[in-house]
């Protein structure tokens, strides 16, 4: 297991941002919870929605009173190679288990188990790589750990025999965390708590960028900032449905000559099935000049990420599965018109036809975009709703109430 530096961050700089309710009842919620230990436990520190949730909600949990940790464990390729079939299998894919799969999974996890040597009140595992780390580690005699595993992925329909595979792995937590109820498995026996994940509006990524530093950066990369960009910033996955994103920038450009499209994803170490989907996704692209995939290998960062969302006329997630997408928030957050997928967890974010589109399909999708182009006061101010919906649902200090509320219910419980 790896300790990840988290850093610093203040509640009280996000308290011009949001609602006075929602900052008395945080710091009501933490009082309780003074000195209290808590470890966050997940796969990977870079890439991907889970890192950027705990970069920020890890030290807003340590400037109100308690002392939270992030941890990420060790493996190889080969058991993140595993690990993200168990990903896909959540989300539907068909799944093979024969006994040297369970045993390389089940040992990695044994192995960073017994590295867990210190006493927490909470630990807090996100989602299913690290997901059998409880039933090796031993109660310590310290005072009784709340252990609660947390999955960010849309479990709604997902290979049955992988579940029955995971459910007494998850059965020996205290709590389950999910983003919808729906997720939840049946015969999970495992008290559920519904939390939806949340942006951080002071991060790099979601800060506010003056629209002539969003062009300057976007420039830097061959956009020719004059002409409409559509953009979709994701991993690259099947799921998420770069190629059909492709599919709609076709259709448009049928339309509109002149309009661009980027596709920016970020390449992480727990997903080894994401360099050969971005070697599919040149080869389908072609010799397009007006189409640009971009990663952290472009040297596209966080600031980077910002500035094309700033700048996008139209910002895209056309997931055909997602367990929320927070790029779809970042989107909004950024009064920028969004069309996504009508999957999983985007429809909590997006009012179809209020705060942004919801489509089912590449047409569908370059229609609304078409419709953005060329009517773009009512998109903006549908982009507009957006915003001030995501600065209601979804910013990180809401995140941060709901997991302190968790924890007060669990020590009320164990009183």
């Amino acid at each position: 297991m790896r300790d990840v530096n988290v850093g610093r961050k203040y509640l009280a700089e996000y308290q011009s941002i949001i609602f006075k309710d929602l900052l008395a009842d945080i710091r009501r919620l933490a009082e309780p919870l003074q000195g209290k230990r808590v470890l966050h436990v997940n796969a990977t520190s870079f890439g991907g929605g889970v890192a950027e949730i705990l970069y920020t909600l890890l030290p807003l949990m340590n400037d109100v009173g308690l002392e939270a940790e992030w941890q990420v464990m060790t493996a190889d390729s080969e058991f993140f190679n595993v690990t993200k079939s168990f990903h896909n299998g959540l989300q539907g894919a068909p799944v093979e288990l024969p006994p040297e799969v369970r045993e390389l999974y089940e040992d990695v996890n044994r192995r960073n188990a017994v590295q867990l040597s210190r006493h927490y009140d909470f630990v807090v595992v996100h989602d299913p790589q690290p997901c059998a780390l409880r039933s090796w580690v031993a109660d310590d005699g310290l005072g009784a750990t709340r252990w609660l595993w947390r999955c960010h992925i849309d479990t709604s329909t997902p290979d049955r025999a992988l579940y029955d595979y995971l459910l007494p792995f998850i059965r020996r937590y205290d709590r389950a965390i999910y983003t919808m109820a729906g997720y939840a498995p049946e015969g999970l026996d495992v008290p559920l708590e519904v939390v939806p994940p949340a942006i951080d509006p002071l991060a790099p990524k979601n800060m506010t960028l003056v629209p002539d530093d969003a062009h300057y950066i976007v420039r830097q990369f061959g956009i020719d900032v004059d002409r409409p960009l559509l953009l979709q910033v994701s991993r690259f996955d099947p799921w998420k449905d770069p190629l059909g994103v492709v599919d709609a920038y076709r259709q448009v450009k049928a339309h509109y000559p002149d309009v661009q499209l980027a596709l920016i994803g970020s390449m992480a170490s727990d997903d080894p099935e994401g360099w050969d989907y971005l070697e599919r996704l040149h080869a389908y692209v072609g010799g397009d000049p007006d189409v640009f995939v971009l990663s952290n290998l472009d040297n596209i960062g966080s600031v980077e990420v910002n500035a094309f969302q700033s700048h996008a006329a139209v910002v895209l997630q056309k997931s055909t599965r997602e367990g929320f997408g927070l790029t779809v928030s970042e989107g909004l957050w950024k009064a920028r018109p969004v069309v996504a997928g009508g999957v999983g967890g985007i429809p909590l974010q997006i009012q179809d036809g209020v705060t942004g589109y919801l489509v089912d399909s590449s047409a569908a999708c370059a229609g609304r975009c078409l419709e953005i182009l060329e009517r773009p006061e009512p998109a903006q101010a549908m982009a507009r709703r957006g915003k001030e919906y995501v600065r209601e649902h979804f910013l990180t200090p809401r995140l941060l109430r709901d997991y302190l509320r968790i924890f007060n219910d669990m020590l009320a419980e164990g009183e």
